[in-house]
């Protein structure tokens, strides 16, 4: 089986990291697979560093004829025995080129972000008919799949994105280490969030949770682990300008980007994920295979990860003073939080470990897949 990959994009988030993890995980199976992607992109760069070999291409907006043929030249060149991609917006490069090249392989897309536009028109109709089958992430994405496109639930299957709880083991990271490297005391009781720099993810309901806090307690430090992605720098500066207006300067540590985010939600005692509209949501996952209790906004994805007052608690999305709320619960209790962060772990090496769900992909990829 030879399989190309494909994510044309130009940001470096959650679907990026997830596709370069996904064809790691299919190279470690024995399974020659290769990456479509956009020239020059962290992607690209992140992929070579893995040795993955990868077509650069620069294929941008709905149609360009050149980089069509170049691919469709390249499908026919591999004859791969399919193709999954991670980015929608691929399809209108890959099934013309696939039309071009006069071929059958099996298309899959990965729907990672939801849409709020109907593509029921004739162009999307063509486009979405071409698909051998679509994975949703989610609940809610399945829904939106079925909703906005003209695909039927017989060709939307379920499948979330992972982690690797083998290295987001707290059994294999020095908690009191990492503490000791960011300066914080034994007696600190540490929030941490981890996400870009973007207006959709929270980082403001947090910080007004924050200020909320410090009326009450004068020992909770918050990491805020991330950083600014494509035209983003100017909410990160908002930001950083709140934790002054709010006087939050002592308790405010940001860690910038960190490859090593198992280290830096070790120090962590609860994880925040306030996130508005999240499809899925990996970095709680990373969270709760790193056995942390978590503070979740009900929506969206997260519905299918965190379970209330089991792994987590869950608050009115975009309300902060109900964030505060249930922070402070689990500020308060130990015994609470050593208990969700047991479940947290367990579930998430039960449903959302790396190696499960690439038997499961697999499995799917058998199903459609002659040779």
């Amino acid at each position: 089986m030879t399989v190309l990959y494909s994510c044309l994009s130009l940001s470096w988030g959650g679907m990026e990291m997830f596709a370069i993890q996904a064809v790691q995980q299919l190279l470690k199976r024995g399974i020659h697979t290769e990456l479509l992607c956009y020239a020059g992109s962290k992607i690209e760069i992140e992929a070579k560093k893995q040795d993955i070999i990868t077509y650069p291409s620069l294929f941008s907006g709905y149609f360009n004829l050149s980089e069509t043929i170049k691919v469709s030249r390249l499908l026919k060149a591999k004859n791969y025995s399919l193709i999954h991609t991670q980015a929608s917006k691929d399809l209108w490069l890959l099934v013309p080129a696939l039309k071009l090249a006069d071929l059958d392989t099996p298309l899959f897309l990965t729907k990672q972000v939801g849409s709020f536009i109907v593509k029921k028109d004739f162009l999307h109709k063509w486009l979405y008919k071409r698909l051998t089958a679509a994975f949703a992430i989610s609940t809610v994405i399945n829904n939106n799949l079925l909703i906005t496109t003209t695909l039927k639930q017989d060709k939307v299957l379920m499948l979330h994105n992972g982690t690797d709880t083998n290295r987001f083991d707290p059994a294999k990271v020095n908690r009191n280490e990492e503490r000791l490297k960011l300066g914080l005391k034994d007696t600190d009781i540490v929030i941490g969030m981890l996400a870009r720099f973007s207006s959709g993810k929270g980082h403001v309901d947090l910080l007004e949770a924050a200020k909320i806090l410090k009326q009450k307690y004068n020992n909770l430090k918050y990491l805020l682990v991330g950083e600014p992605s494509r035209g983003e720098t100017e909410f990160a500066d908002k930001i950083k300008q709140m934790v002054v207006d709010y006087n939050l300067t002592d308790e405010i540590i940001f860690t910038g980007f960190r490859k090593d985010t198992q280290n830096v939600i070790a120090a962590m005692d609860i994880f925040a994920f306030p996130s508005h509209a999240e499809a899925f949501g990996i970095a709680l996952v990373e969270a709760m295979s790193m056995a942390k209790p978590s503070v979740c906004s009900n929506s969206d994805g997260i519905l299918d990860i965190a379970l209330e007052g089991q792994t987590s608690y869950l608050f009115e999305n975009h309300n902060s003073k109900q964030l505060a709320e249930k922070l402070e619960k689990l500020i308060l209790s130990e015994e609470t939080r050593t208990q969700f962060g047991n479940n947290a772990r367990n579930r998430a090496v039960e449903y959302f470990d790396i190696e499960y769900l690439t038997d499961k992909v697999i499995n799917y990829y058998k199903d459609f897949v002659k040779d």
